[in-house]
């Protein structure tokens, strides 16, 4: 088994066809299909079924697919922390994190990161956190910004809780709140028109799940959106939202919920199997150093960090 072989296996798998993957691969079609080939003879299993140019992965394919991605990412990271011991000045990090985040935090700290180590490369993947922590088990990521409620044990990952973010409610600021002013009830956004994250968002099973607990199924407007969407459709007065405080700004008319109010809490995820290179150590310092400041956190946020 060689490590071009599954780099061979993975473009395949997830082009779902052979030239394509080729093309990807830079490299003739024939031979990307005789080394996939002789990948299926050493491992004595069919990879793929080959049904009149549709290509599928086998249930051996499914197997391996998850274990080649990892020994593919962790080949790389170990060349790229060999080419990183002369200076820090060089290095690349893959750091996933939710689209929320993405909105919200990370442009001023990775811009401070930037301005300190500018010769580090980031590369954001933004998704779910579920999504998130399969592509860091994978190897396929470096660290992700999760939040709480989507968190699944991984004996692979460590989680460091990173703060809490509160949730609040968001119009548009020429569209009057349930309330004219202060606190409301959770109860006070039923009947309301929401605009609603599509499904598997962490936000939505937030909000849904919180309104079914005081008694009501949730009213949508419109639904299915990403977060830009979301806010980008609040504002243009179609509805309501629930959202983080960090993404808020001066944009919207916001109100927070009476005690005990909503909230999640956002952990910083690490494979714990996985010596990091130097660049990933600047990263994950820079990110617990300036998230565990107070007076760097936007309202509605409390550090954790240190917190036992």
């Amino acid at each position: 088994m060689q490590f071009q072989q599954l780099a061979y296996f993975v473009a395949v798998a997830d082009a779902r066809h052979f030239t394509r993957a080729a093309e990807q691969m830079r490299v003739a079609q024939p031979s990307l299909s005789q080394q996939v080939k002789a990948l299926e003879r050493d491992i004595g299993a069919t990879l793929f079924h080959r049904i009149r140019g549709n290509v599928s992965l086998t249930e051996a394919g499914e197997t391996l697919l998850p274990i080649a991605r990892r020994i593919l990412a962790e080949t790389d990271t170990a060349y790229r922390a060999i080419r990183e011991l002369d200076q820090l000045g060089r290095g690349r990090v893959r750091l996933g994190a939710t689209p929320s985040l993405c909105t919200g935090l990370l442009p001023t700290m990775l811009a401070a990161f930037r301005r300190e180590y500018p010769g580090i490369e980031l590369v954001l993947h933004e998704g779910g956190s579920r999504d998130l922590q399969t592509a860091l088990s994978e190897g396929a990521l470096d660290l992700a910004m999760v939040v709480d409620s989507r968190v699944h044990d991984d004996a692979r990952l460590s989680m460091l809780p990173l703060f809490v973010e509160e949730l609040v409610v968001i119009s548009s600021k020429d569209a009057p709140l349930p309330v004219a002013s202060g606190r409301m009830r959770i109860l006070e956004l039923a009947g309301r028109p929401l605009v609603m994250f599509r499904r598997g968002y962490d936000l939505r099973e937030a909000t849904v799940s919180a309104c079914r607990a005081a008694g009501f199924e949730p009213t949508f407007a419109i639904e299915g959106g990403e977060m830009d969407a979301v806010l980008e459709f609040v504002k243009a007065g179609i509805g309501l939202a629930v959202v983080p405080s960090t993404v808020v700004g001066d944009r919207f008319a916001m109100r927070r919920f009476s005690a005990p109010g909503l909230s999640r809490i956002v952990r910083l995820a690490y494979r714990r199997d996985v010596e990091p290179s130097r660049a990933v150590r600047a990263l994950r310092d820079a990110i617990t150093s300036f998230l565990g400041r107070a007076d760097q956190l936007p309202p509605g946020t409390e550090p954790l960090i240190g917190v036992s």
